[in-house]
């Protein structure tokens, strides 16, 4: 199972790099914690099966963190979760 994520400022149209992602169990429990590179990315973990939530420490001028919570129902697959961002608004989705 393997883990990555992205992170888009649609306000600029650029990734967003320099951004700490933590990766947490459900309990809050610390799994990994990386800051996104200059294509505003981070690869390479791998959660075991169950619940999970990556924390985004985006500081815009509403949000100071955007929480997406999600499952692992597959250890034998990718699993992508992007995060577009804004200042007023974000959006996530499972990529591929």
């Amino acid at each position: 199972m393997s883990l990555s994520t992205h992170v888009l400022d649609a306000a600029s149209g650029r990734p967003a790099a320099g951004v700490v992602v933590r990766l947490e169990s459900r309990d809050g429990t610390r799994l990994a914690s990386a800051t996104t590179d200059a294509d505003g990315r981070i690869t390479g973990w791998d959660p075991p099966e169950g619940v999970h939530r990556l924390v985004f420490e985006v500081d815009t001028p509403f949000y100071p963190e955007v929480v997406v919570t999600f499952r692992v129902t597959d250890p034998g697959e990718h699993y992508h979760v992007p995060l577009l961002l804004s200042p007023y608004a974000y959006s996530t989705y499972r990529g591929s």
